[in-house]
């Protein structure tokens, strides 16, 4: 996705060399025409897989998992990293740690909402040590759900998120491949 590498180039801040800031088009503020354009790639990526359940964890991956599931036609589901006094059901829960808030999060989701005959493909923002989505494929496991791929937005490919995943079997697709984040510099895969 060439529009979606240029707006990490041109507006990505990176922060000591290991983190970038994607606020103005991702994480804080959002850009809809972007969504939209990555939820459609996603689509196109997976529309032979059957998918029924779009899975992603609140917040960041929201935006991006919505708008592929408007092109896929099927529900969202987001982990919530908190259970609200409304959640009464039976829920499925994991723990996954956050790289750039250095925190442990106990996730959840209601067991109404994913179940054995789901096909899941999962949704995040960045992909860096592979903790969310291995976290969120913990769900899918515990529902008996299978999980068809995992979308990423951002990958940072210095870091050892994507052979995590693809050690467990998963295939991933990540839209926006970066090799480095050297002299605050971004460099993307293959440049």
């Amino acid at each position: 996705m060439e529009f979606l590498q240029q707006k990490v180039i041109e507006d990505g801040v990176v922060i000591d060399g290991s983190i970038l800031k994607v606020d103005s088009f991702l994480n804080h503020q959002i850009d809809a025409q972007l969504m939209n354009e990555i939820g459609k790639n996603l689509f196109e990526t997976y529309k032979d897989k059957n998918i029924t359940k779009i899975l992603t964890i609140e917040a960041s991956g929201i935006a991006p998992a919505i708008m592929a599931a408007l092109h896929f036609n099927v529900p969202c589901l987001f982990a919530k990293k908190a259970q609200p006094s409304t959640l009464t059901e039976e829920i499925y829960s994991t723990e996954i740690h956050s790289y750039t808030k250095n925190k442990t999060n106990h996730v959840i989701i209601s067991k109404k909402f994913l179940n054995e005959d789901d096909r899941v493909l999962i949704i995040d923002d960045f992909l860096a040590n592979g903790e969310a989505a291995l976290g969120l494929y913990s769900l899918v496991k515990q529902a008996g759900a299978s999980c068809q791929g995992v979308g990423i937005v951002i990958e940072k490919s210095f870091q050892k998120g994507r052979q995590r995943l693809i050690n467990e079997g998963l295939n991933v697709t990540s839209l926006c491949r970066i090799a480095s984040l050297d002299n605050n510099q971004v460099t993307l895969v293959g440049e």
